[in-house]
């Protein structure tokens, strides 16, 4: 089994708000990215599952939100592996766009 990327983001929104942007950020996400589909997306209480198809490819993951982070977990397939860095850097970028409070 391959190592799952991890990507801390921190934020100050506090539990509740960061999920209530969570909860449509997946799908808005999904559809600025052509070969990025949605297959699935549950919650249970603060963690958000979700697998996710990129190139032929499934990767399935788990986002859980805490009062001052959210930590996302994703296991990519091993074809995926070698744009691990390129979506760690994507991951943190529009998590902190999602997560940063407006003024």
């Amino acid at each position: 089994m391959t190592k799952p990327l991890v990507v801390s983001i921190p934020h100050s929104l506090g539990r509740e708000e960061a999920m209530r942007r969570l909860k449509t950020g997946l799908s808005r996400a999904a559809s600025s990215v052509p070969m990025l589909t949605v297959d699935e997306e549950r919650w249970e209480d603060n963690r958000m599952i979700f697998h996710v198809s990129a190139l032929g490819q499934g990767a399935a993951g788990h986002v859980d939100v805490a009062d001052d982070h959210v930590q996302v977990e994703v296991v990519l397939p091993w074809l995926l592996q070698r744009f691990a860095e390129a979506a760690q850097a994507a991951i943190r970028s529009r998590g902190q766009l999602l997560l940063t409070k407006k003024s």
